[in-house]
């Protein structure tokens, strides 16, 4: 599957959001809108897609890196500064889910269960509904990035440190099994030249095709599910490329984190979401 069948004509990338210090953990609600993260900042901000404007959903995020809405319409963060996994309400009123848990990004199912990388410790943590959590994978060196097919049947995880994405069949218990490097990633001549195998992979998402969309050092890189890379779209700027997600009105608005801005294009797949849309 060739980018042509993502990338429309005379579609780039544009500016949405501007003037932070590291933006990460785009994620949107069931009308399209953006809700992405400055972790220095410890702030949590909202993209209004109707009208374009950026507003600050909560003031203190507990330096939250990854985000993510489940099925009940609460959108989870995962706290570094706090070491838990927090819910918010539409007004921004937190709950506990979980904690003393080296976050990093997460992934939350449609009846609310999360699964959490942990790269200090090199595991995948799996929350359930309950609140009961447990570690599900041990061993990849630095797992980043978190992801679920769209029939959440298996689980993506990327590897900061290697040039592989990790897939696992999920297990009616939540538990993981299976593990492959099902992915490989396209590496910077820099990388390759030096003799590394670190892709800086880091955020991941499925569109409702199965597609995989993983941001690293070379780009937002596409792979069918095949495990084939389809293409690599060009970052929108030479600074790092955080994490990406799909919103909009229709789930057809491509969104990137980078650096200090969000971007975002439109495409023509659409992206998977827990929330269904009014």
């Amino acid at each position: 599957m060739p980018l042509t069948q993502i990338l429309l004509p005379g579609e780039d990338w544009q500016v949405v959001s501007s003037g932070h210090q590291f933006t990460e953990g785009p994620a949107a609600d069931g009308d399209g809108n953006l809700y992405f993260v400055d972790v220095p900042a410890s702030k949590i901000f909202k993209l209004d897609v109707a009208s374009g404007k950026v507003s600050t959903f909560v003031e203190d995020s507990g330096k939250a890196s990854g985000l993510a809405f489940g099925g009940d319409g609460q959108l989870y963060a995962a706290q570094n500064g706090t070491r838990a996994i927090v819910k918010y309400d539409a007004e921004g009123k937190a709950t506990k889910v979980a904690d003393d848990i080296d976050v990093n990004d997460l992934a939350v199912t449609r009846h609310n269960e999360i699964y959490i990388t942990d790269p200090k410790n090199h595991r995948v943590w799996y929350i359930s509904a309950s609140g009961e959590k447990k570690i599900v994978d041990e061993g990849i060196e630095r797992p980043n990035g978190v992801t679920l097919w769209p029939d959440q049947k298996t689980l993506v995880v990327a590897d900061s440190a290697s040039d592989h994405l990790y897939a696992f069949r999920v297990n009616a218990d939540g538990t993981l099994a299976a593990r492959q490097p099902y992915y490989t990633l396209q590496l910077t001549s820099a990388a390759v030249i030096a003799g590394k195998k670190a892709s800086a992979a880091d955020g991941l998402k499925v569109d409702s095709s199965g597609r995989v969309y993983c941001a690293s050092e070379a780009g937002l890189q596409v792979f069918d599910t095949q495990g084939r890379l389809s293409g690599v779209i060009a970052k929108p700027q030479a600074k790092f490329l955080s994490n990406v997600a799909f919103g909009g009105p229709q789930g057809n608005t491509l969104f990137v984190t980078s650096s200090d801005k969000v971007y975002a294009r439109k495409v023509q797949p659409t992206g998977v979401s827990n929330w269904p849309k009014k």
